[in-house]
This record gives C-alpha cells, structure tokens and sequence, in this order.
C-alpha cells in the first residue's frame, strides 16, 4: 500500500526552513512541496489574492492523496488558514500558533516582537495568537518587507542585508523585547545576521521546530504516522524550476533530483 504524503507549501523557497524541519522529525514521511515562485512574495498582497492562491495550491495536493496540509508560510497562514479548513478534505495546519506557543513559553520579561511581511503584521494574527494565551505580555510587531527579496536573491551574506537588518531591528531594541519571532519562514536564512545583531540575550523564535513537533503529535494521536521506511520528497514549482532547484541547494542537506513545474489557474 502506497503510503500517504504530508503536503507543504510556501510563496517560494523560505518554506524550504520548515520542510527540512519536517523531514527531520518525520524521515518516514513522504513529502511534497509547492512552492510559488510565480506570484513570490505573498506578503505584499492583499488577504484575496493570498487565499485565492493558497486555495489553488491546496486543491492541487489533494490531488496528490496527501494526508495532512502544512502551510509553510506566515502570510498564508494568517490570512487564507481559516478558508482552507473550511474547503479543505484533510487537516490543516498552520505556522502562526505554534510559534505563538513558543514565545509565550519563552519570554522572560514578557515583552516579545514579531517581524514579518507587511499582510502579517497588518493582519495581526501573531499578537492575538499571543495575547489569547496572555493578555498581559507587551508585543510589538516590525514589517521587514525587504528580507524575503534578500533571501530569494541569495543577498543574506550581504553588506546591505546587515544595513537593512539593522534598521528594521531600531524598534525591536526600543521595546526591549527579549523574545523575537522570526515571522516569515524565509527570516531563519538571516538568523545569523540577526542574531548577531540582536545579541545573545535576545532569544530568536523559528516556528518551524515547533510545527514540525505539532505535525508530528497531530499524526501520532490520528494513528497515521510513518515509523518505517525512506520518506520521498515531491518538489513543485509554479515558475522557473531550474532557478528553483539551484537555490533550494543552498537551503537543503539533500539534494533535490528533479522540480516539476506547475502553472496555477490564471
């Protein structure tokens, strides 16, 4: 019998951070990826179109028997997370509460920050994540709409991503949060730059351990997880899979063999 795969999909390549996460703790898992390289960066779009986008991809996996849906970004998962489980066959699971957990868990001071796209901080979904499981913590939330084009373009070693890191960081340094949540799956590809930054006091939240963990209980308790054999990895592009395949190396241990393409509906 053919085992079921867990779906993943992101704007483009930061999503890559939480399916080598997923691939660590679930080897068993096969997995297939979708990233949407032609319409990257999601951020900067509206809650429509993101959900319009997230849903065309969604259908899509189904079609490939997945078992579970795991949203590898934060703008999707703030905007299109609730449309998906309402249309969708299958569980859905999304990036936000888990790291929202995380740095609830964490915070020392109670002061936490959260960088993201500008459609994620606009929605706010981090700081009622938060503030829904303690009212009294202080968040503050900085747009770094710049850090997703940095990382596309392999610019994270950069002069200019420190100068730019730098400036987003003034109002999280002004808060003096002591917990920082990487809000976007592409921002742990800067984790060096920022951490550097920020120094060592300040703790830096990567939801992806945390999601990888919760995909792994939710599978555990439906009786549906892997625990034999070589997981297989499925990788789908809707642009250029080429370029795709070239920087995914930087981001992934294992080499990626073949990306498929796959255009969306207009």
């Amino acid at each position: 019998m053919t085992k079921k795969a867990i779906g993943v999909f992101d704007s483009g390549l930061g999503g890559l951070t939480i399916l080598k996460e997923l691939h660590r703790v679930l080897p068993h898992e096969n997995l297939i990826y979708f990233g949407d390289t032609a319409n990257v960066p999601y951020g900067s779009k509206s809650k429509q179109t993101v959900t319009r986008f997230s849903l065309d991809i969604a259908r899509f996996l189904e079609t490939q028997g997945i078992k579970m849906l795991v949203i590898a970004c934060n703008t999707a998962s703030a905007l299109a997370l609730t449309e998906l489980r309402k249309q969708c066959q299958i569980p859905v699971l999304g990036v936000i509460e888990p790291g929202a957990q995380k740095a609830v868990q964490t915070t020392r001071n109670g002061r936490i920050a959260v960088l993201g796209t500008e459609a994620t901080v606009k929605s706010r979904a981090y700081p009622k994540a938060i503030l829904k499981r303690n009212a009294r913590l202080h968040v503050v939330q900085q747009a770094c709409p710049l850090f997703v084009p940095l990382v596309e373009e392999s610019w994270t070693n950069t002069p200019a991503a420190r100068l730019i890191a730098k400036t987003y960081l003034a109002s999280v340094r002004q808060s003096k949060a002591d917990t920082v949540i990487l809000g976007c799956t592409h921002y742990p590809v800067l984790k060096p730059v920022l951490a550097s930054l920020l120094g060592k006091r300040i703790h830096l939240v990567d939801s992806a351990e945390v999601l990888a963990q919760a995909a792994k209980h939710f599978l555990q308790q439906h009786k549906q997880l892997e625990q034999t054999g070589r997981g297989k990895l499925t990788v789908y592009a809707s642009d250029d899979p080429v370029r795709f395949k070239r920087m995914a190396s930087c981001l992934l241990a294992d080499k990626i063999s073949t990306v498929h393409l796959k255009k969306l509906n207009a």
